[in-house]
């Protein structure tokens, strides 16, 4: 298997939210070489804001990847990136969303500024935006036309589809490549149209996915997300992944659990389902210790046959 410098896979996790913040710290337990490639697609709150007054990519969720990545004693910065100013202007903003935008306009580009926002947080991994300008998310819910992350994710009624505006965004070379070299991609939980659809949606990235030689792993949710994912279990999640063009060879879900996923249907698609405790005692959210030994699992035991990436 071809692995980072520490003889430990190379890790990609795709997403947003904090289902992707949890793989983060789920993945970090075990391997030598992490990315996150992170939506961008959020217009609202502090993000929202920043787009709107600014023009900027949505730093909100590029901020949590950081700060689940960030070095153990890396003193009150991490928290500081996630403190939220209360009152006056600044009310609603997270500092390091502030500083995420600083950072691009004082190094003149948004890769620069995650890096130094990594060296500062002493991060293990490395943030990458799923395209390196803005996009607005589009979907079709019920036969209407949506448009906006927000305006989505309240949207009643169920959602055929979504996409990207303008179409063909563009993601840096870095994220593609880092795709084809991984060891094994980790579709995150959390938000499945408005998190990480939006990231599949991007031509470069969902190509790249279909060609690497590592194994993909879609990490379902818990639970159903209301009103953005109601009435869909975790089958059902899948199958929208596949509509979307996105390739999955392993679908691991919690068991027991209240999400179901039927492995016959999930086999007939050319995919495996397994089933694992990976949650907290609460079923609120995945536990990153328990979710790294499920992952570690399906790496050493590829039912598949797919054995890493030889790149």
């Amino acid at each position: 298997m071809a692995s980072g410098a520490t003889g430990a896979p190379r890790v990609v996790a795709l997403g947003g939210g904090h289902g992707l913040s949890r793989v983060l710290r789920a993945v970090r337990g075990y391997a030598g070489d992490i990315t996150a490639i992170v939506t961008v697609a959020d217009d609202g709150g502090s993000s929202g804001r920043l787009r709107r007054e600014l023009g900027v990519p949505a730093p909100g969720d590029l901020r949590e990847c950081l700060v689940a990545l960030a070095g153990e004693t890396n003193g009150p910065w991490p928290r500081a990136f996630q403190h939220r100013f209360t009152g006056g202007e600044l009310d609603g903003h997270a500092l390091g969303n502030l500083v995420l935008v600083a950072l691009a306009e004082a190094t003149g580009d948004w890769l620069s500024a995650l890096r130094e926002a990594g060296r500062l947080l002493d991060a293990v991994g490395t943030v990458l935006p799923a395209t390196a300008d803005p996009v607005v998310l589009k979907a079709v819910v019920a036969g209407e036309a949506v448009q906006g992350e927000v305006a989505v994710s309240r949207s009643v009624g169920r959602i055929q589809r979504v996409e990207l505006v303008p179409a063909d965004a563009r993601p840096g070379p870095e994220a593609v490549d880092a795709l084809l070299r991984a060891d094994q991609v980790v579709l995150a939980p959390g938000s499945l149209y408005t998190s990480l659809l939006p990231v599949l949606c991007v031509h470069d990235l969902r190509d790249a996915l279909d060609q690497t030689g590592a194994q993909v792993v879609y990490v379902c949710n818990l639970r159903t997300q209301l009103p953005e994912t109601a009435g869909l279990d975790g089958t059902d999640h899948v199958a929208a992944l596949r509509a979307h063009g996105a390739r999955v060879d392993t679908v691991l879900y919690q068991d027991p659990g209240t999400l179901a996923v039927d492995q016959a249907r999930v086999r007939s698609w050319g995919a495996r389902a397994i089933g694992a405790d990976v949650a907290v005692a609460d079923g609120g959210a995945h536990d990153p210790p328990k979710l790294a030994r499920a992952l570690v699992d399906l790496l050493e035991s590829d039912g598949r046959g797919r054995k890493g990436n030889t790149r």
